[in-house]
């Protein structure tokens, strides 16, 4: 049914993907260059625990759902509504939809809606009461939003591309375009399953219009409205929308050649700054935004210092390298500590800012730099070799030191 998919889907699809799994990769790989392997290890281990954790919230949650459902909603079978299973089971024929999902009906208490859910690898799509009952006089009618649901359960993205997704669509434009898409491809998987384009746009001017007043509509009339779409602030909502305007998604299910207005653009100035939280409204997307920015800076400012420290002390300990070997050369020829640094020509001023000094008793060395004290100890072996061992001073991370440091 790849007719069945609206262009910009396919696209944003692609390029939002694309996009995500660059995300993840720039940071992972900031956060290996920062922090080290063992940092992101760390890091790994809390992420399976908050995906545990997220997993088991899911689980309750979900099941709450679908308890609900099998307890007070009506299933829709070949014995319990069998005109509605019979439209059901066309719809997925039409679609190529090879195993027929669970379809309830529950009390929608005069709200026109419908929408898909799955839960442990089982599909479900549940009509409200008050949608059924507004298209009772439109054999078919009702028909348009199961293929609407049915679109949702075959474009829906599994957990892996999920996740892969995910930072992409939190951006400002791309997310709200890509779940508009993602309508507009419902809507054509609706208008598949659908007798006739009128009767399909007539469904969705129910959403509108109401239960009663939907079957007056004049779609002429209503085709007028598009004109409206393209000022300031129409652009401007829409493109931080979920949704398309109600307007233009009934005139594309009625003549998918209807030319749609172009948005100001002007509006995509404004709209750039505000984050995408899907249907949880833009003040949640800054709270969004918010949250993100302070987990990865939680995680991102210790680890820059370390990472700056650690270049500090590697700088300090080659620095070093010429003095210790002159203390070496000293000790193994007199048999004795040299008394100073001095002592063996040894400047104590060394490059950036970074001091040195040697503690005669037993000819440590410590190097004063901003990140801290690096200091090395001699350890003589049973042939007589001097070697140093390096470890940092007061205050100094096992994580800010070089690798042969630790």
């Amino acid at each position: 049914m790849s007719e069945a998919v609206f262009p910009r889907d396919r696209a944003l699809s692609i390029v939002s993907m694309a996009i995500g799994v660059l995300i993840w990769v720039v940071v992972v790989g900031v956060l290996v260059h920062l922090a080290g392997a063992m940092a992101i290890a760390g890091i790994a281990v809390t992420l399976v625990a908050v995906a545990l954790m997220s997993f088991l919230a899911y689980l309750f949650v979900k099941s709450a759902v679908i308890a609900h459902l099998r307890g007070n909603a009506i299933e829709v079978t070949e014995h319990q509504l069998p005109d509605l299973f019979a439209q059901l089971t066309a719809c997925c024929k039409t679609l190529q939809l090879d195993r027929v999902p669970t379809m309830y009906i529950q009390n929608g208490n005069g709200v026109l809606n419908a929408f898909a859910t799955w839960f442990m690898g089982h599909k479900y799509v549940v009509l409200l009461s008050s949608i059924v009952d507004a298209m009772a006089g439109s054999p078919n009618g009702v028909r348009f939003y199961i293929g609407h649901e049915l679109g949702h359960i075959l474009r829906h993205d599994n957990p892996v591309t999920g996740f892969l997704r995910w930072p992409a669509l939190r951006l400002p434009l791309l997310g709200a375009a890509f779940s508009r898409a993602r309508e507009s491809t419902c809507d054509l998987h609706g208008l598949a399953c659908s007798v006739s384009p009128e009767g399909a746009t007539r469904s969705v001017t129910a959403l509108s219009a109401g239960a009663r007043a939907w079957s007056a509509v004049s779609l002429d009339g209503y085709r007028q409205q598009l004109a409206s779409t393209s000022g300031f602030w129409m652009s401007f909502h829409e493109l931080i929308a979920s949704y398309p305007w109600t307007v233009k998604r009934a005139m594309r299910v009625l003549d998918k050649s209807q030319e749609i207005p172009r948005r100001n653009p002007f509006a995509y100035l404004l709209a750039i700054f505000v984050p995408y939280s899907g249907r949880m409204g833009a003040g949640f997307g800054v709270l969004l935004y918010v949250y993100v920015v302070g987990v990865l800076a939680a995680i991102a400012i210790p680890a820059y210092k370390d990472y700056t420290a650690r270049a500090i002390f590697q700088g300090a300990a080659q620095a070093s390298v010429p003095a210790r070997t002159k203390l070496v050369e000293y000790y193994q020829a007199e048999k004795k500590i040299p008394p100073s640094l001095a002592s063996v020509g040894v400047d104590a001023d060394l490059p950036n800012g970074m001091q040195m000094s040697m503690n005669p008793r037993g000819m440590v060395v410590t190097i004063h730099t901003r990140a801290g004290d690096l200091v090395f100890t001699p350890r003589s072996n049973q042939q007589g070799e001097i070697t140093w061992v390096c470890g940092g001073g007061e205050g100094v991370r096992p994580q800010q030191l070089p690798l042969g440091c630790r």
